[in-house]
């Protein structure tokens, strides 16, 4: 939540003197320290790489979309079975909090035709390069080529490791916003599970999520059509009481992936590990009723081929036409009322998710189980989790971006809050 501290000048010296370490220049790390910079506390931002923000400067390349706006209830429910954990930190800061905060920035953004919002510009860069110079200018120093590898022997100072050998830290409070498990070149590799681990944190296990999934084209179905778009789809999965989902996706060698897969991942992935396999249910043409598939296929092909038919006839294109020849029988192909059934219901068998360091994001993470009301690990004292680290997962769509500074925000207020009522404890 957000926390409006009192103009008070043995409040303002009380917070001058604290000093937290945030492990992590992402998203929740850098708007963790931007909260508690702003307030007077010292903030050291840690992290592993050369600099700091790099997958969200690759997550911007294609253009930065920073959130959604759609009404809350239906941005919220984005968040799945972890929105009740999620719902006070995305009220406090939502989409109309992250527009205004990248205003302040001096960044203008705008709402495209899908809702999502994006910076005028479309690029990350010049967000992050103003975010950055606000930090310095608020006191926040940068400890980069710092690798977190865990705490002395008496737990007292955490210990990274460096280019220059080993180094040791110690702050009134740590706020670990380590990210998840993808894109391990940028930072992102998982390696601290075993360390909170190893103290007694519950971890959920890290996995692939907005990811694509494997499966087994023929020789010529994946010769012919690897890296094609497959267009204006709707898709859901088999056994889902959801509706179908409209958009587009693509098939690699071994799989498919794109827009339409990741944000039905989760519940295929969940498929998977239940099942040991999921069922994509494709309705090939969305836009067009059952009832007039059924009539159009009733006046029959005459001598036309069997995939003219289907092209002239339905306007499928090839690639849509040689999905049906990939999946169904050649009996279930010349029947045209149980073609109809298919075209409109056409399941795919998909049998894993691709490795977790080619997914956009990961799902797992730290427990809410683990942390205190106030956002603390329970088995390690002043130590908050922030960010993608925590086990929840979101679509794209701005859904991620929004959650990690949202949590980034609210880590930093609990940790304020803390303080706060301590001081007026004491007094």
């Amino acid at each position: 939540m957000q926390t409006s501290l009192p103009a008070s000048r043995p409040l303002s010296a009380l917070l001058s003197t604290k000093h937290v370490i945030v492990v992590g220049g992402g998203p929740a790390g850098l708007m963790a320290a931007d909260t508690l910079s702003q307030q007077g506390v010292r903030v050291d931002v840690y992290d592993a790489m050369a600099t700091v923000g790099r997958k969200f400067l690759l997550a911007g390349k294609g253009g930065m979309n920073l959130t959604h706006s759609e009404d809350f209830a239906a941005f919220l429910s984005r968040y799945g079975n972890r929105a009740g954990d999620l719902a006070a930190i995305l009220t406090s800061f939502d989409a109309t909090a992250v527009r205004a905060w990248a205003k302040s920035l001096g960044i203008e953004t705008f709402v495209g035709s899908s809702g999502r919002v994006f910076p005028v510009d479309m690029k990350a860069a010049p967000l992050l390069r103003v975010w950055l110079h606000q930090l310095r200018e608020q006191g926040v120093q940068f400890q980069m080529k710092h690798r977190w590898i865990g705490w002395s022997d008496d737990a007292s100072h955490l210990v990274f490791a460096t280019p220059d050998g080993s180094h040791e830290a110690r702050a009134d409070a740590v706020i670990l916003a380590l990210g998840g498990g993808s894109w391990a070149r940028l930072g992102s590799d998982g390696k601290w599970v075993e360390l909170l681990q190893q103290r007694g944190v519950e971890v959920a296990p890290l996995q692939p999520a907005n990811c694509g999934f494997d499966l087994e084209w023929s020789p010529f179905f994946k010769e012919k059509f690897a890296g094609s778009p497959v267009l204006t789809v709707a898709a859901r999965v088999a056994g889902s009481l959801d509706g179908m989902r409209k958009g587009q996706f693509v098939i690699t060698e071994g799989g498919v992936e794109g827009s339409l897969i990741y944000a039905l991942s989760s519940a295929l992935r969940e498929q998977i590990n239940t099942a040991g396999y999921a069922t994509l249910e494709l309705d090939l043409m969305p836009d067009t009723s059952l009832e007039k598939l059924q009539k159009l296929l009733s006046a029959g092909r005459g001598s036309r081929s069997f995939s003219s038919y289907l092209k002239t006839t339905l306007k499928l294109d090839a690639l849509k036409v040689a999905l049906l020849y990939e999946i169904l029988s050649k009996e279930q192909m010349q029947s045209s009322a149980e073609l109809s059934l298919w075209i409109k219901k056409l399941p795919i068998r998909l049998l894993a998710p691709r490795p977790i360091d080619e997914a956009i994001s990961s799902a797992g993470g730290v427990t809410f189980e683990a942390l205190t009301p106030e956002g603390m690990l329970k088995a390690c004292h002043n130590v908050f989790c922030a960010g993608e680290m925590l086990d929840w997962e979101a679509p794209t769509g701005g859904y991620l971006l929004t959650a990690c500074l949202a949590s980034g925000k609210a880590t930093a207020n609990q940790l304020l809050q803390q303080w706060i009522a301590s001081t007026a404890a004491a007094s």
